[in-house]
């Protein structure tokens, strides 16, 4: 799916000399491009505009939360038939061990994961292997750091169509092999529980799931 810009504005004032630059640039390969405005000038909006004209998969990183959460919410609105993900740190607090020789205290590492946030992650990565190109990740710097092998992502993809003739055991095999927890209890994000030929599966990245069953012929 391409691209698709909605909003109920136009370029205006310094936008489309901007918006033709920036996308003459990018096809003419140059590496770095900077544009220059004040607060409320319509950067966002204008690159939106250049994003529209490239129709390219784009990652935009910017420096803390509060700042990709702005940007986040302002893509979605300009784009809301494309993904568009979000991607920051899923910690909402994170002390790692330390050792304080003056006193001889050893501190423990703690921290304490964002659930959601976990989620958010996992749905951008989901699309990026999706193969889809009309996507918008907006980030915080932690994505600089490394997620893992991109490789090791895509062989834990278990892909079922309907109608196939696959194993029951070896598809359960799969979705443990896929760090899926298999639970008779609580059906949390990223579990599944079996019930005879039914197998519901609760994914980690959305707030859905998926039942496969098993029919003998």
């Amino acid at each position: 799916m391409p691209f698709n810009l909605q909003s109920p504005y136009t370029a205006a004032g310094d936008q489309p000399d901007a918006i033709r630059q920036l996308t003459e640039g990018l096809e003419d390969g140059e590496r770095y491009q900077t544009l220059l405005g004040v607060t409320g000038s319509g950067k966002t909006f204008t690159i939106a505009n250049v994003i529209q004209n490239t129709q390219r998969p784009t990652l935009v990183i910017t420096h803390n939360k509060t700042l990709v959460a702005q940007l986040y919410g302002e893509f979605r609105q300009f784009f809301p038939e494309n993904a568009v993900e979000y991607f920051v740190s899923y910690y909402d607090y994170y002390q790692p061990e330390a050792y304080l020789p003056v006193t001889d205290v050893y501190i423990e590492k703690d921290l304490s994961i964002n659930d959601e946030l976990d989620k958010l992650r996992l749905r951008a990565t989901s699309s990026l292997l999706s193969g889809r190109r009309d996507i918008i990740v907006v980030a915080s710097v932690s994505c600089i750091y490394g997620m893992g092998n991109p490789t090791d992502y895509e062989n834990g993809i278990i892909r079922i169509n309907k109608g196939q003739t696959i194993s029951r055991q070896g598809f359960l095999h799969a979705l443990v092999n896929g760090l899926y927890n298999r639970t008779t209890i609580e059906f949390n994000r990223g579990t599944f529980r079996v019930k005879g030929d039914t197998v519901d599966i609760n994914l980690p990245y959305v707030d859905y799931g998926y039942r496969v069953s098993f029919f003998w012929r």
